[in-house]
């Protein structure tokens, strides 16, 4: 049930969006690197609407990059919304995205507590001091901060303000993510096969989604049934998706300008990822080589080592799969950064453990503060380079790691404290543990 409180936080972060979005800086932030990409650009959508309408097929070119489920979508938003309509559409998806979240947090707090309960009972060397409830005054903030963090986002605002296409993939994942913590199989695996046709990464979400519903399982035949299972429902659902695609279009032009587009990375227009610099200074006989190595990174790599470590908490395994989606993909937003970043409170508790914190957050702000003025002087003022650009997003992605990475080791030091009891002090003075 929505209080009276919470009702007034959407408000305002709505007319928050609502204001800018009707300012002169809409059409500033719409028009930043950072924020509206290739593949999420309304402009882009827009025109790609407008040839759909005049019988010329969008995915010819190299303009639209949406999946034709989405030209439909955004064909009858163009249809029959009108301006103001089509910004409230999109306040209204951060609004249900935020609501999305904080169900997700409210369910994953009673879930570690429950877990965290029961290996109390059998370590007795866990302390008190450490211990995670639902009442607890960290997992009560918990809840509230996640969809604070989401509303009052400056990422996900701008994100929002420039009505990047991204506003709806942040509501599907969101969406996934609640379906997942509820172990709703069936529409777990809707919603992904739905990302994945959009996005292509999000498909390591069904390992965690997987994991997820294979918990309650008593038996290895049982997991072996689950896990069938969950792979044949998202095949099914992908493949349907695909099919559905091509009986819009009537052809197979558009793999090249979505799935393809995301794989080959042919536009390389500066954005706040690590590939649109490299791949211009690469010697292009090399390009294939590189595009799989980035590729494997991102979609491949970790997935397995970071299924086996975190195979206890599947819901901190999705933030880190996101996260490293935001940091690795081929046209990164600041959309996607905000979204996983917005995950953060849920993992307050582990807080106390991190030690990165003041670093990474001065990282964070000094980038997003100095990327305009680098892109400033290099495209207007002709008094810098394309090296400096780049300069500020590997900052910006070396900053994200270092979060990536603190939060994980975090969990890891939390593990071991509850299970060996570790205490915060030794000989009547304050301690920390640090892995080395």
């Amino acid at each position: 049930m929505i209080t009276l409180k919470q009702l007034l936080y959407c408000t305002l972060a709505g007319g928050i969006r609502l204001i800018l979005m009707n300012s002169e800086l809409q059409k500033i932030i719409s028009d930043r690197v950072e924020i509206s990409t290739a593949l999420n650009s309304w402009k882009r959508v827009t025109e790609g609407v407008h040839l759909h309408n005049f019988g010329i097929d969008p995915y010819s070119g190299d303009l639209f990059h949406e999946t034709p489920i989405g030209l439909v979508f955004f064909t009858w938003v163009h249809k029959y919304l009108s301006l103001w309509s089509l910004r409230i559409l999109f306040i209204v998806g951060d609004l249900l995205t935020s609501w999305f979240l904080y169900a997700t947090a409210c369910n994953y707090v009673k879930e570690v507590a429950k877990r965290e309960k029961e290996e109390v009972k059998v370590s007795k060397n866990s302390t008190d001091e450490l211990s995670y409830t639902p009442i607890s005054k960290t997992a009560k903030s918990s809840i509230i901060y996640v969809p604070a963090a989401y509303l009052f986002n400056p990422y996900i605002v701008l994100n929002c303000v420039a009505l990047t296409t991204t506003v709806f993939s942040n509501l599907l994942t969101s969406l996934a993510l609640y379906f997942m913590i509820k172990k709703y199989k069936v529409a777990t695996c809707l919603t992904i096969a739905l990302l994945t046709l959009q996005n292509l990464y999000p498909a390591s979400l069904m390992v965690a989604a997987t994991i997820f519903v294979a918990k309650d399982a008593k038996s290895n035949r049982q997991i072996f049934q689950i896990i069938l299972l969950m792979v044949t429902l998202f095949e099914t659902f992908l493949a349907s998706f695909i099919y559905l695609s091509y009986y819009i279009m009537g052809n197979w032009n558009f793999v090249k300008n979505t799935t393809g587009f995301i794989l080959m990375v042919p536009d390389l227009r500066p954005n706040i990822g690590l590939y649109w610099y490299f791949f211009t200074e690469m010697f292009e006989h090399f390009r294939g080589l590189f595009i799989a190595s980035f590729q494997i990174n991102v979609g491949l790599l970790y997935v397995v080592p970071l299924a086996l470590r975190l195979r206890n908490d599947p819901m901190l395994l999705s933030f880190a799969y996101l996260a490293i989606i935001a940091i690795f993909k081929s046209y990164p937003s600041l959309g996607d950064v905000g979204f996983y970043m917005a995950l953060l409170p849920m993992w307050q508790h582990l807080f106390r453990h991190m030690q990165q914190g003041f670093i990474v957050g001065c990282f964070v702000l000094f980038c997003t503060v100095f990327a305009p003025t680098v892109w400033h002087q290099w495209i207007y003022s002709c008094s810098a380079n394309a090296n400096f650009y780049f300069g500020v997003t590997l900052a910006f992605a070396i900053a994200q790691i270092f979060l990536l990475t603190d939060v994980l080791f975090a969990s890891v030091k939390r593990e071991l404290a509850l299970r060996s009891g570790l205490h915060n002090e030794i000989n009547g003075n304050k301690a920390k543990l640090v892995l080395e």
